[in-house]
């Protein structure tokens, strides 16, 4: 099994934190629907079910389109989102002051 980002960690395995987990991952970059089903390894129904109220939350956005293919990102401007952003990064330095007590700890040696 792959390993579980901080997010998905702390809030459970949904599909649409996981969509919503992938996009944070690449914030900058955009991506058709089809390349996120693939990524996720999603099944098309589950994707495309919740991946309408992701847009109509305003969380993740239409960027640009190539051809025919739209293609959307994580909406930065969404207070959601940056609120999922900062916990994330608090998260993160939640489990950093963990390890960094664990690694000043004495270690017992044994005699």
């Amino acid at each position: 099994m792959e390993c579980e980002s901080l997010l998905i960690k702390a809030l459970g395995n949904s599909p649409k934190l996981r969509i919503l987990d992938y996009l944070l991952d690449f914030k900058l970059n955009d991506f058709t629907k089809k390349e996120i089903v693939e990524a996720l390894g999603m099944s098309k129904l589950t994707f495309y079910k919740y991946f309408k109220d992701l847009e109509e939350l305003g969380l993740v956005v239409a960027s640009r389109k190539i051809g025919r293919a739209t293609l959307y990102k994580v909406n930065l401007e969404n207070p959601i989102i940056k609120m999922l952003i900062e916990y994330e990064r608090q998260l993160s330095l939640q489990i950093a002051e963990k390890e960094k007590a664990k690694m000043q700890k004495p270690a017992i040696v044994e005699q």
